[in-house]
């Protein structure tokens, strides 16, 4: 199977041909879902041929991914322009999950997108490792400090504090799923939010 190119080693028109074919993706999802970004479609609507498309993204869910993070670097961009500015962590830890949320119920079909990559065991999408360390540094304070010595080394050597925030962002996923098959409201969930947040985050 072909390898996709890291990013860091293309030439300006192709950085921008896959910043062309991520954004046409993301467009099909939004009206779709993953079922719209078929590989032809994207390939055609971005005007680039299959093969090109391919050469960049292997399969559909490499795809998939690529949306999905582009969707995080929004959300990442945003929260360091704009920082969390209650008093205590939780309630710090919590205006970033619900940042999130309400994102990406603003665009549903996408959400949906994002849920069902992380089930899928094609690709391996970091959804909870980026949100958690985000979570953590804007919690901690330190989200402009480059690096995180709690994430470094084997999962079991990690800061216990940074385990609960793991915690945290397991509990905003289940949340968010709940939300996506109509049996939670954002509202409800961000009640349960914050009381999770106060509990765990609680001798932060």
């Amino acid at each position: 199977m072909a390898v996709q190119a890291p990013t860091g080693t293309l030439s300006r028109s192709q950085t921008q041909r896959r910043k062309r074919i991520v954004q046409t993706a993301a467009a099909l999802a939004v009206r779709g879902g993953v079922d719209a970004m078929q590989m032809r479609s994207v390939a055609e609507r971005a005007g680039v041929a299959l093969g090109t498309l391919y050469r960049y993204f292997p399969s559909k869910m490499d795809l998939v991914v690529a949306v999905v993070t582009e969707e995080l670097d929004l959300l990442e961009g945003g929260i360091m322009r704009r920082p969390p500015t209650a008093e205590s962590p939780a309630g710090r830890a919590v205006d970033v999950l619900l940042r999130a949320t309400r994102g990406l119920m603003r665009e549903p079909e996408l959400a949906d997108a994002l849920v069902r990559s992380l089930i899928m065991a094609e690709v391996k999408v970091e959804l909870d490792v980026r949100i958690t360390e985000l979570v953590w540094r804007v919690a901690t304070g330190t989200l402009h400090t480059d690096g995180n010595p709690a994430t470094s080394g084997p999962a079991e050597h990690r800061d216990p504090d940074y385990v609960l925030v793991g915690s945290l962002t397991s509990v905003w996923i289940f949340e968010l799923v709940e939300i996506l098959k109509g049996r939670r409201s954002v509202e409800a969930a961000e009640e349960r939010l914050q009381v999770t947040a106060e509990r765990l985050l609680a001798d932060f």
